[in-house]
């Protein structure tokens, strides 16, 4: 406990804050140390699993087609992946918001038993006898010593500079294109049934709510419960961007809808909700099977042309 608080205080004295408590300076060459170690395998406790094992560029880096997250040692999660996209609009990470800064956000998935289940004096003992990383730590410092807070930094450097901002609602925004009927039809009934919670541009917001979903027994997530220990936070989640919402499915906080159609028929069916559920989803009023259709030809236009090949945020390590 002792030493996670030193390493809380080093990130937070390392980093420089702007209004979002997640951002963190970043330069060229931080953010490459960052991307290799993103996809370092040999960082996870028996050298297998990266962080872009789960979070894969080609799906806006969710883990397309896992219902919940796989890591080392067979050991399988119980949330599903989110995407990682935009973090500097973020205030809070996580599913149920555990941790307010985008560095320390990567101590989870480091340490984590069902993750890359490694500790962080190991992680730091891989990263600091690999010449790679010294070498980019002698360009970014007055010395080549390697730090926790550093990696920590380095890390939240690469995934902050993960951008959204190409896709045809973004050209149509910009004045470059007009919808087509179906997909302006379905902007509008999005704004009038979605956008209280998730809000454009970016269709998220930095707020935690309950969709109303039966709670999986074989997982027992409280959600947000689990960090605040307060009733009215019981089986309330972060609410998630919809952009690239076409590539990163299945959905929802533990991956139980493939398809968009399901989910829509959940938000769209009043009597399947919860009492947990927030008043936002149960305002939502029946969808008929056109409005349905509409919503989704306007969520296909969040998909970005551009992140899932960007040779920025590829994998360095592929040939």
């Amino acid at each position: 406990m002792i030493a996670a608080l030193v390493v809380i205080v080093l990130v937070a004295r390392s980093t420089s804050r702007t209004h979002n408590p997640s951002v963190v300076q970043s330069t060229d060459t931080l953010r490459e140390f960052g991307r290799y170690l993103f996809y370092d395998a040999t960082l996870s406790v028996d050298s297998s699993t990266s962080c872009g094992t789960c979070h894969q560029q080609f799906a806006a880096f969710a883990h397309i087609d896992h219902a919940v997250s796989h890591g080392v040692l067979g050991r399988i999660g119980t949330r599903n992946v989110p995407a990682l996209q935009n973090l500097q609009q973020q205030t809070s990470f996580m599913w149920d918001g555990a941790f307010e800064h985008l560095a320390m956000q990567s101590i989870n998935p480091l340490t984590g038993h069902a993750e890359m289940g490694s500790t962080l004096p190991d992680v730091l003992a891989r990263v600091a006898r690999n010449p790679r990383y010294q070498q980019l730590a002698s360009q970014l410092y007055d010395d080549t010593q390697i730090t926790i807070p550093r990696i920590l930094e380095a890390l939240a450097a690469f995934t902050g500079s993960i951008v959204s901002r190409s896709s045809r609602y973004d050209a149509m925004r910009d004045g470059k294109l007009v919808f087509n009927e179906n997909e302006q039809r379905g902007l509008d009934e999005f704004r009038t049934h979605c956008a209280s919670c998730h809000a454009e541009p970016y269709f998220m917001s930095n707020d935690f709510a309950s969709n109303g979903l039966p709670p999986d027994t074989a997982m027992v997530d409280v959600g947000r419960y689990r960090v605040t220990q307060r009733e009215e936070d019981r089986y309330r989640f972060r609410v998630p961007s919809l952009r690239n919402i076409a590539i990163t499915f299945p959905y929802m906080h533990d991956g139980r809808f493939r398809r968009l159609r399901d989910v829509l028929d959940h938000y769209g069916s009043p009597s399947k909700h919860t009492p947990y559920a927030d008043s936002r989803v149960t305002s939502i009023a029946g969808l008929s099977d056109v409005e349905r259709k509409d919503i989704i030809a306007f969520l296909l236009t969040l998909t970005d042309t551009l992140l899932p090949r960007e040779p920025r945020y590829r994998d360095p390590y592929l040939p």
